[in-house]
């Protein structure tokens, strides 16, 4: 088992601009993460396994659904709790906030938004307290990007639907208890139903082979001739602007979970240079180990200053897709630059499980394409400042 040695770096002093409830959500995660997680993520990303035994803690920090209100279980905390939640867990590894995140944003946001007062009741007392474990199935085999093409569909059948088809990239898929699925009635549109582990012809493989996100679990969902109940439709919002509102508020954390990342891998090389003898002194005295160190508080510190703001916009409910968008992609392009950056400084030993480094790197290039593509997020941007859209 590693120790944690993680220290925090705040070159622009934000946390004066943070609460004392904000420090104090943040620090408990903190210090929970490097007694529970750190000391064993190694060893569970090499076995490709996701650690089941951690739920409970996770539950207890308010890993799951901090903003959800109390009355359902939830923390009923702010945007910026949220986002800081997100950036301890993605500090220790990029697959536990994915966990968090799809449970949060992806299961119990579109039961409280879209559901109805039932439905809330019953699902998330029990989500928030990681008695039940949800997952997110709106990307399928041929539609990613392109959602809306989905082919996954219902179809009335009096007292209850009949659901067909298959999603895949699916976090927490292969133990989840419910999935948030979305698929086109006879109409076309497109609608959210909760389907139950159980239900007939509903089936959650496990995908293998995966040289990133190793600690996180990833599946399918098979749906053949599901019997959905009706009252397991969302009835308060359809269309693709539902799951899409859902893909902002996880977008929204991992914005601020790169950070963590970035973070981690630059604590890492800074202590790593100052303690790395060679020509006879430590190699942080380097002009080009300092430029790149440098450079990555620099560009860590710039994030922190965008996703601040954003979190403000955002709980004050005005923070736009394209906001979200662009954080989430400059967030996580420069978590992804310090890495590699730090794994240099690191020298061979950044490719050894020692050190957090290599782990990073692998998980960012899957938080660089999920829940919205670097080169997608671009378009976004550019759809929104010239009003013209290039993917359509």
């Amino acid at each position: 088992m590693s120790t944690d040695q993680f220290q925090s770096h705040d070159y622009y002093l934000m946390d004066e601009l943070l609460t004392d409830e904000h420090k104090l959500i943040r620090d408990t995660a903190r210090a929970w993460v490097k007694k529970e997680v750190s000391p064993i993520i190694e060893e569970y990303y090499e076995k490709a396994e996701f650690p089941n035994q951690i739920l409970n803690g996770l539950a207890e920090i308010g890993g799951f659904g901090p903003y959800i209100p109390v009355e359902y279980g939830g923390a009923g905390l702010d945007q910026i709790s949220y986002g800081l939640i997100m950036q301890e867990l993605e500090r220790c590894d990029s697959g536990l906030r994915s966990t968090s995140s799809v449970q949060s944003s992806l299961v119990m946001y579109p039961i409280y938004k879209f559901g109805n007062e039932d439905q809330r009741k019953k699902y998330l007392p029990k989500l928030a307290s990681g008695e039940m474990i949800g997952c997110f199935g709106l990307t399928e085999p041929d539609f990613g990007s392109n959602p809306g093409g989905m082919i996954t569909n219902i179809k009335d059948n009096g007292d209850h639907y009949l659901l067909n088809g298959a999603k895949m990239w699916i976090s927490n898929a292969p133990f989840a208890d419910i999935a948030v699925v979305w698929a086109k009635d006879e109409n076309k549109r497109i609608k959210g139903l909760i389907v139950e582990r159980g239900m007939e012809g509903f089936e959650t493989p496990e995908m293998h082979g995966k040289h990133s996100l190793r600690a996180s679990a990833t599946g399918e969902l098979i749906f053949n001739n599901v019997k959905v109940p009706k009252e397991n439709l969302l009835p308060n919002k359809d269309g693709l602007g539902a799951p899409l509102m859902c893909l902002d508020s996880a977008r929204y954390g991992i914005a601020w979970g790169a950070i963590g990342a970035a973070l981690d891998c630059y604590d890492s090389a800074l202590r790593y240079s100052k303690e790395r003898i060679q020509f006879d002194k430590p190699i942080a005295s380097f002009q080009l180990v300092q430029k790149k160190l440098a450079e990555m508080i620099t560009e860590i510190t710039k994030a922190q200053l965008l996703t601040f703001r954003l979190g403000q916009l955002r709980e004050e409910g005005r923070a736009t897709s394209a906001q979200i968008s662009m954080a989430k992609r400059n967030n996580v392009d420069m978590a992804v630059k310090i890495a590699r950056e730090a794994r240099q400084i690191h020298g061979g030993m950044g490719i050894m499980n020692e050190y957090s480094i290599m782990r990073h790197m692998a998980n960012l290039e899957s938080v660089l394409t999920y829940e919205g593509t670097h080169d997608i997020h671009l378009l976004i941007t550019g759809m929104d400042i010239t009003g013209i859209p290039a993917f359509s």
